[in-house]
C-alpha cells in the first residue's frame, strides 16, 4: 500500500512538470515540441489529468489518516481496558489479602465467611484475572 500511496504524489509531480514544458517552452527551445501538434491543447489536457490526480491524492491521504485514527483509537480503547482490568485485579488482590490477614488474626466464622466470598469471587474471575 505505500507504493501506491506514492502514485499520486510523483504522478502529480510528473503532470506539473509536463504542463510547465508545453506551457513555457516551443520548439525553439527543444525540437522535440516539434513533433507535438498543438502544445498549449496537450497542456491544457495535463492540468485537467493533473486536477483529477490531486483529488485522487486527496482521498488516498484522507483514507490513510482515517486508518491512522482507527488505529490509534483502538489502541487507546485497548490501553483502557487494559488499565481497568489491572484496576479491577488490583482491588480483589487487595480484597484477598484484607480477607486472609484478618481471618489469620482472628478466625471468626464472620472473617471465615469473608475468606470465602472473596475465595468464590477469585474463582469466578480466575480467567479474567
Amino acid at each position: 500500500m505505500n507504493l501506491l500511496a506514492l502514485l499520486p504524489n510523483t504522478l502529480l509531480t510528473i503532470l506539473v512538470i509536463s504542463i510547465a514544458f508545453l506551457r513555457f517552452y516551443d520548439q525553439t527551445d527543444f525540437t522535440l515540441l516539434g513533433y507535438i501538434a498543438h502544445p498549449r491543447i496537450w497542456s491544457n489536457r495535463l492540468t485537467v489529468a493533473a486536477l483529477l490526480v490531486a483529488v485522487v491524492n486527496l482521498g488516498v491521504e484522507w483514507n490513510r489518516r482515517n486508518r491512522e485514527t482507527d488505529r490509534l483509537a483502538r489502541a487507546e480503547a485497548q490501553r483502557i481496558a487494559e488499565a481497568e482490568r489491572a484496576t479491577r485485579r488490583a482491588r480483589i488482590e487487595a480484597e484477598r489479602d484484607l480477607a486472609l490477614l484478618n481471618f489469620l488474626v482472628d478466625p471468626s466464622p464472620h472473617n471465615r465467611e469473608v475468606l470465602m466470598q472473596v475465595i468464590a469471587l477469585l474463582a469466578e474471575y480466575r480467567d479474567s484475572l
